[in-house]
């Protein structure tokens, strides 16, 4: 059983707000933002981050080089609106991706797809956000753009074909970039950041949902007890909330900050923020009477507190939640040997990479940009990768002076390892373990909940 991602927006019953237009564009639904909220940004504000984002983002491969933790500060704070587009593109790395493709946008476009597919995408065409200006109208111009970019996507991935999580990620990128720019935004996204959650048998999805259940059991073991004591799967919560990158669970702000943060930082912050989310939700002794029971405690986590959701409070504890990508290796290796061990068959063992690596290209043209060290939020991709990097590494841990570098960052899986130049040289370190949150690897002493 799985959350439905493909139903429309609850309707409200408020002809005025029906009629305005937020600054999002949207006309209503549970998306829509009032104006006025509390923790808006003055205007001066917005202007002097702007200035300081439009510098980022000419001199871009410096400030990835050189600068990346102002960088990963700064997304942190929340892009600018007007710069979103620009930035999101520049941190997944879309156009490397393009300008490496055989294939172009149009022609994509153009090609033939399975019927089912193109059956499928007609009827979510509809459903997605459709209390937004750019897709309320049936036939409309966004719903043509979203019907060409999913379109699109099942003729450059046919392996895994059309899921309906991918419309609301499309949507939400259709809202910040044109169609063509868009479809290889969420291209980098399928295939560098969530890769294998749209597969037919949704194994990744599976795994993720284990390691997140596990992980419950040391952020909140009073929720984590809760859950378990019902039984519940950790399909029917998470399964929405990784597919769509929370797109129809937040607040419309705290989806963009979170969109920020998640191209900036990588999946580490889709576990955070739903942990964080169960945490507050379930982690409270004297709410736990009121949810008794499954269809209670789905209820609750389908409704979420809206104080729980604000953008400042989120991200604030999405920040200092001490969850990094070694963790996930650590439990997901974990979740692995139970599988293993017992034998489940519902579960797929699958492999599965956690961090995300700069790889240093830029449509070709070479620079020299000096060492590019401390990449420590981005960090090295594997064991594999990092066994690579160190290779390149010359001695004391310093470039040669006639070492070229290629510095446009684009985060790459363990699949698609790349060497890009024989004289490449970079020092690139992941984040250390944290020791205030060691993950057992005892299996005798380890709980998972199974599918």
């Amino acid at each position: 059983m799985f959350i439905n991602m493909a139903s429309p927006e609850r309707p409200v019953s408020n002809g005025k707000r029906d009629m305005e237009i937020d600054k999002y564009g949207f006309t209503g639904g549970d998306q829509y933002t009032f104006p006025g909220v509390p923790g808006e940004l003055p205007a001066e504000t917005v202007r002097k981050r702007e200035t300081k984002w439009l510098v980022m983002l000419d001199n871009w491969n410096i400030w990835m080089a050189k600068r990346f933790p102002q960088l990963k500060k700064r997304c942190r704070k929340g892009i600018p609106s007007s710069l979103r587009g620009r930035a999101w593109q520049l941190l997944c790395g879309s156009r490397p991706l393009e300008a490496q493709s055989n294939q172009s946008f149009q022609d994509l476009v153009s090609s033939t797809i399975p019927e089912t597919a193109t059956e499928d995408i007609e009827k979510d065409l509809h459903r997605q956000f459709p209390f937004h200006e750019m897709f309320c109208q049936r036939g409309g111009a966004g719903q043509q753009d979203l019907r060409d970019v999913l379109h699109a996507y099942v003729a450059y991935n046919p392996k895994d074909g059309y899921c309906q999580g991918q419309a609301p990620v499309a949507a939400v990128l259709l809202m910040h970039m044109p169609a063509k720019d868009a479809f290889w935004c969420m291209t980098a996204i399928l295939t560098y950041y969530i890769s294998g959650y749209y597969s037919q048998g949704l194994e990744v999805i599976q795994v993720d949902g284990l390691i997140m259940q596990s992980l419950l059991r040391k952020v909140c073991p009073l929720a984590h007890k809760h859950m378990e004591k019902l039984n519940i799967s950790p399909m029917l919560y998470c399964t929405e909330w990784f597919m769509c990158i929370f797109a129809r669970t937040l607040p419309w702000p705290s989806v963009l900050r979170l969109w920020d943060m998640f191209f900036c930082e990588g999946v580490k912050v889709l576990f955070r923020c739903g942990l964080v989310l169960l945490r507050a939700s379930l982690g409270n002794v004297a709410s736990l009477p009121i949810i008794p029971d499954t269809y209670e405690t789905m209820e609750k986590l389908r409704k979420l507190d809206k104080n729980d959701m604000h953008p400042e409070f989120l991200m604030h504890a999405i920040i200092t939640l001490r969850i990094t990508e070694n963790d996930l290796e650590n439990e997901h290796r974990l979740q692995m040997k139970i599988t293993k061990k017992k034998g489940n068959s519902s579960v797929k063992l699958v492999k599965r990479v956690y961090r995300y690596a700069p790889t240093l290209q830029h449509h070709g043209i070479v620079q020299k940009t000096g060492a590019t060290k401390h990449l420590s939020s981005v960090s090295v991709d594997s064991s594999q990768v990092a066994k690579q990097t160190q290779a390149t590494l010359p001695q004391k841990d310093k470039l040669h002076n006639d070492a070229v570098t290629l510095t446009v960052y684009r985060p790459i899986s363990q699949s698609s390892i790349t060497t890009l130049s024989s004289s490449h040289t970079s020092n690139q370190q992941s984040e250390g373990p944290n020791k205030d949150f060691q993950l057992k690897n005892d299996v005798d002493q380890a709980k998972g909940t199974y599918l």
